[in-house]
């Protein structure tokens, strides 16, 4: 899978970790940065990253700031993005199964030395499943394409 990466400051180290294990994975990764710990905005990563999904050159994204929140209203302002902050595996299963979620955000503040793979692993293995949620998707897709300009 094609997988686009970002993150600021706060998420620099997890960063690096999940880059390597994508990779070690089989995945393409495109590392969009930052590429230090030193303080940046994170609105400028999430748009790379949103628009490299939305633009279909990425099947998912991965963000991480120090709460998640930041990185996931960003990317959510492009057409076609579904992204969603998740702390746990349970959350990050939903949020594919119910919610197609293509960006993942985490919380580098939060996650801290607890290792994020599993989590990772599962949002990606886990299928959209369609049915009564494709239809709330399209609604949604709807609000989007009248909102959105």
């Amino acid at each position: 899978m094609r997988i686009a990466v970002a993150s600021d400051h706060r998420g620099y180290q997890i960063k690096g970790k999940l880059i390597t294990l994508l990779r070690a994975d089989g995945h393409e990764v495109t590392d969009f940065g930052t590429q230090s710990d030193q303080a940046v905005d994170y609105p400028d990563y999430a748009v790379s990253v949103a628009k490299h999904v939305a633009g279909g050159h990425a099947e998912r994204g991965i963000l991480i700031c120090g709460n998640g929140f930041g990185m996931a209203i960003t990317a959510n302002k492009f057409r076609g993005v579904r992204a969603a902050t998740c702390a746990d595996e349970v959350m990050a299963e939903m949020c594919r199964r119910h919610n197609d979620v293509n960006v993942l955000c985490l919380a580098g503040d939060l996650i801290g030395d607890r290792p994020v793979s599993d989590l990772v692993r599962i949002w990606l293995a886990t299928e959209f499943e369609g049915g009564r949620h494709q239809r709330r998707l399209e609604k949604i897709n709807g609000i989007e394409e009248k909102n959105l300009v």
